[in-house]
């Protein structure tokens, strides 16, 4: 496959460049300084530079007092148009809660495929004291996970390969990654343990459109202890409940 990067050239360069900076910010690094965009970016210096005053001419990055780099103000008109654009309607919140209150407190979270990943949208924190914590707007491998499972039940085959690719473990890992997402097809859910991190498990539904096609995924998420096939029998019923429900919806895509 072309790589978006070569083929766009310098402009698309500067701009994948730009957004790789921006997203080296997060909860635990909410400042930062030249150096350490440079050591943790892997570009030159004089590039980071660059692309330090071009994000700050726009807006999207400020210099703070000490001297220290932090998201811009220019940021906040983005943040509050994407929180409007996901924010759930209230029947839709209202279907998460119940799912989590029905499975026994486990949390509820709907994902999305964004290319080769998928992106957790919505969640209803589960009540259980020891919780799997997932951030909202986080990317996460669309290979790994049932709601990954899930979301490409609904793919092409050649977009199956590129998740499987996008993995980097080889032939081995395409394999087993068609028999989980076929089978996620067949039975209309997906369950997974430990894939993507040790300890973790999940099982995930889709949500469709009225066409059929799986516009998102419904999981339940948390510690592989809880999740025996035992309990994932128990989750089952509600899951799939919430899955129509919310398909019903039409928030998601469609029509």
């Amino acid at each position: 496959m072309p790589d978006p990067i070569e083929d766009g050239g310098d402009g698309v360069r500067s701009v994948l460049r730009a957004l790789d900076l921006l997203s080296l910010f997060d909860e635990s690094h909410q400042s930062r300084t030249v150096r350490e965009l440079t050591d943790a970016s892997g570009l030159a210096k004089s590039t980071v530079v660059r692309l330090v005053a071009t994000l700050e001419q726009r807006g999207l990055l400020w210099t703070k007092g000490d001297g220290r780099l932090g998201p811009g103000a220019g940021l906040l008109r983005w943040a509050e148009l994407a929180r409007d654009a996901w924010q759930l309607p209230p029947q839709a919140a209202e279907y998460l809660r119940a799912l989590s209150a029905d499975s026994g407190g486990e949390s509820a979270r709907i994902y999305l495929r964004q290319s080769t990943t998928r992106v957790c949208v919505a969640q209803h924190e589960g009540t259980q004291p020891l919780r799997h914590v997932v951030r909202i707007g986080e990317a996460m491998p669309l290979w790994a996970g049932a709601s990954g499972h899930v979301l490409l039940a609904g793919c092409s085959s050649q977009d199956l390969r590129r998740a499987a690719l996008a993995a980097g473990r080889g032939p081995e890992t395409e394999a087993t990654l068609i028999d989980r997402v076929h089978r996620a097809r067949a039975q209309g859910w997906a369950v997974s343990h430990g894939e993507r991190e040790d300890g973790v498990s999940g099982v995930a539904a889709p949500i469709t459109d009225t066409t059929g096609r799986i516009v998102a995924a419904v999981a339940l998420g948390g510690p592989t202890s809880r999740f025996t096939e035992q309990r994932i029998a128990m989750f089952l019923p509600a899951l799939t409940r919430a899955a129509t429900q919310l398909s019903e919806l039409r928030f998601l895509g469609g029509s």
